[in-house]
């Protein structure tokens, strides 16, 4: 069954996996015998891989949108804090030679 296995990091949302671990618990409850959490999301990526509905594909729809506002949102306060920096010291600058002006 795993002949051709590959390693993968798997970033989840801890509802995601609550969720998953509740499923695990049932199918623990149902088979009668030990079910991994590995096991249920295994199962799950490899049955919704299987399936092209409408649901999968704007379940990754939101997820694309959301990443890219995340990354968008990160990028952005790092150019505006350094053009309101160089804005602070123009002003530090020029209230300085106001002062020496006086």
């Amino acid at each position: 069954m795993f002949e051709d296995k590959a390693r993968v990091l798997l970033v989840l949302p801890q509802a995601v996996l609550d969720r998953a671990r509740v499923f695990a618990g049932e199918a623990i409850t149902q088979l009668k015998g030990p079910v991994s959490l590995q096991m249920v999301l295994r199962a799950l990526i490899d049955e919704g891989l299987k399936r092209r509905d409408r649901t999968i594909v704007a379940n990754i729809e939101g997820q694309m949108h959301a990443v890219r506002a995340i990354r968008s949102r990160n990028r952005r306060p790092v150019v505006a804090a350094s053009r309101s920096e160089r804005a602070g010291r123009r002003t530090a600058k020029r209230r300085a030679g106001e002062a020496r002006r006086s």
